[in-house]
Formats: structure tokens, sequence, C-alpha cells
């Protein structure tokens, strides 16, 4: 029942992709980049423009919905709320209130062994906090707190539309320098053949595109996962502010002896995901090392 849930997900989100860029490149009038002299470079640019910021934006706005199906979150209504659920109600409201955002966030539970709690949605207002129910059986109150702090603040700081943001850009200059290089390489290959009509054979071009789109894609992670850490330093401080630095670093350390129990098969939602990678391969962690995030607290960051 839940891979078909996510089947269908995938298939109607991309469904939801393809008409709207279908839509957007009729609206603005975006002809094709490929024509009898060339490669149209503004038409490229406005193309990629909209399907690279388009994916990442409807990704956004289904995601505190997609967040709700694919994790089976229980939102918890604050009215009726009762025991462990009003305190963790209560909770979040509060430290939302100390970060000062304009609508109280929702507040899920979802059941898994798991050591993870994580914030989605489209804006500071429309925003959705969820709390595995592992996470509150192993952690104190303290700890909790801490961890629920660093949740507000990636709500507070606007981390969702950010990270949106600079995923858009970076699909944008992946698909640009992909199609532009695969016809620079696509006429080199070809040779002399077809060089007066300026025009490549579409099976070179397009393999030259997938093979580039990849390369590009890999180099375009770095700078994705650069500012992800740099966010979550971010919603460290701010939960140090918010919770108070010592539950925060205490909620670090309890993460410590739980990492064999944080679920990364949800990346774009697990936000207190651990990373063990140092040298090169930290340079391709969404998160910086848990060491790493309590120097940094201890140090006054």
């Amino acid at each position: 029942m839940a891979m078909m849930k996510r089947i269908f997900l995938f298939v109607l989100v991309n469904i939801l992709v393809v008409l709207t860029i279908s839509v957007m490149l009729n609206l603005l009038g975006i002809r094709p980049y490929l024509t009898q002299s060339g490669i149209d470079y503004s038409a490229l640019l406005a193309m990629c423009s909209v399907v690279g910021f388009t994916g990442a934006f409807i990704s956004l706005a289904l995601s505190r919905i997609m967040a709700k199906m694919m994790m089976g979150v229980q939102v918890i209504d604050p009215s009726s709320a009762r025991g462990e659920e009003k305190e963790l109600v209560v909770l979040i409201h509060r430290l939302a209130q100390r970060a000062g955002l304009p609508v109280m966030p929702e507040v899920g539970i979802y059941q898994s062994p798991e050591v993870n709690a994580f914030a989605t949605g489209p804006s500071k207002s429309r925003a959705l906090v969820a709390v595995s129910t592992g996470l509150l059986q192993s952690m104190n109150p303290q700890a909790v707190e801490g961890v629920l702090g660093h949740e507000i603040a990636h709500v507070a700081n606007g981390d969702m539309v950010t990270m949106t943001l600079i995923q858009g850009i970076v699909n944008t200059f992946v698909m640009f320098f992909a199609r532009a290089a695969a016809w620079a390489l696509s006429q080199y290959l070809e040779g002399d053949r077809d060089r007066e009509s300026n025009r490549s054979s579409g099976w070179t071009y397009y393999l030259c595109s997938f093979v580039f789109e990849i390369f590009f894609s890999f180099l375009g992670m770095f700078v994705v996962c650069y500012f992800s850490r740099l966010r979550e330093f971010r919603a460290d401080a701010g939960s140090a502010q918010f919770a108070g630095k010592q539950k925060m670093i205490q909620a670090l350390e309890a993460l410590k002896s739980h990492q064999e129990q944080i679920d990364s098969s949800h990346p774009s939602i697990a936000t207190l995901k651990i990373s063990d990678r140092r040298g090169l391969l930290s340079l391709l962690s969404t998160h910086p090392t848990l060491d790493d995030r309590i120097a940094a607290l201890r140090g006054g960051l």
C-alpha cells in the first residue's frame, strides 16, 4: 500500500510538472532554442529557467502534503490534544512564538523507531513540524526541545524556500551548460558533415546532452550541499536562541548515541540526518558532522 502511494505521488508530481512547464512556455512565448543557424542562447536560457524552477517549486508546494502521505504523519488537533500530544503542541507553539512566526505550524507525529524530526512546507505560514515516536521515546525533554528548536529555526529562516531557489538556479545552469556543451561537442564529432547547415544529427546531440547533464548535475550537488550545510549551522544557532544552547548541544549529543536509528531514505525531509563523512566525501553531505555542529555551538556560533 505504501509503495502504491509513493508511485501515485511520483506520477502525479511529474504530470503536474510537465503540464505546468508546457503552459508556462506557451504563455511566455518561449520558442525552440535549436534553429537553422544553431542555438538561440536566449531562448535556451529562458527554457532552462522555466523547467529548472518549475520542478523545484512544485515540489515545494506539495512538500507538506507529500510528507504527510509518505511518512504517515498524524496531524495533532491543538483543540483536542491531550497528554503527551498536548505537551508537544504547546512546546512547538512556544518555540514558534519565540521565533516570531506569523502562523503556528502544524504539529504531527509519525510512528517509527527512527530518531528524527523534520520541518517542511511552502512558507512560514504553511509549515509542518513532525516528530517520530522513536525520538520522543529516546530523548529526554531537554534534548527534544533542542531538536524542535532546530526545526522551528528552519521554518523561521525560510530554509525550505531558500533551498528551493538554490536548487532552481542549479537546475537552470545544469540544463543550460549541458545543452550548450552537447551542441558544441556534437558539431565537433560530426566534422564537416552537415557543417553547411550547422545542424547536428539528433541522436548525437541528445546523447551528449544526457551525458553532460549527469556530469553537471554531479557538480551542482556540491553547490546545493554546501548551502545545505550552512543552513544546518544556522538552524542550530537558531535553536540555541529559541530553546537554549545547552539543550541544542544535548540534542546533538543524544543523536550521536542513536546514529543507527536515523532514517536517510527521505533526504528532502530528514532534516536531522547524521553525516559521518570526512575529507572529500564531506563536500557531498547535506549535513555537517555532529562533532562539527557541537563544536560550532560551543564556539559561540
